[in-house]
C-alpha cells in the first residue's frame, strides 16, 4: 500500500469520526431542548421527560461509540 492510499485511509477514518461526534452532539442538543421545552410545557411529568431523555441520550452514545470504533478499525486495518 503506498503513501497516498494510507493517508487516504486516516484521512476518512477522520473525517468519518468528526461526522460521527458532529452528528451525535447536534442530536442530544435537539433532544435535551425538546426535553426542556416539554418540561416547561408540563411540569408535571418531569421525571418521566427526563427518563426518557436519558435512555435516548444513551442510545445515541451507542451509536456514536460503534461508529467511532469502525472509523478506527477501519484506519487500523489500512496501517
Amino acid at each position: 500500500m503506498n503513501a497516498l492510499s494510507l493517508g487516504l485511509a486516516f484521512l476518512a477514518a477522520g473525517i468519518g469520526a468528526g461526522l460521527s461526534i458532529l452528528g451525535a452532539s447536534y442530536g442530544i442538543g435537539r433532544l435535551a431542548q425538546a426535553a426542556m421545552e416539554g418540561t416547561a410545557r408540563q411540569p408535571a411529568a418531569s421525571g418521566d421527560i427526563r427518563t426518557s431523555m436519558i435512555i435516548s441520550a444513551a442510545l445515541i452514545e451507542g451509536a456514536t461509540l460503534f461508529a467511532l470504533v469502525v472509523c478506527i478499525l477501519l484506519a487500523t486495518k489500512a496501517a
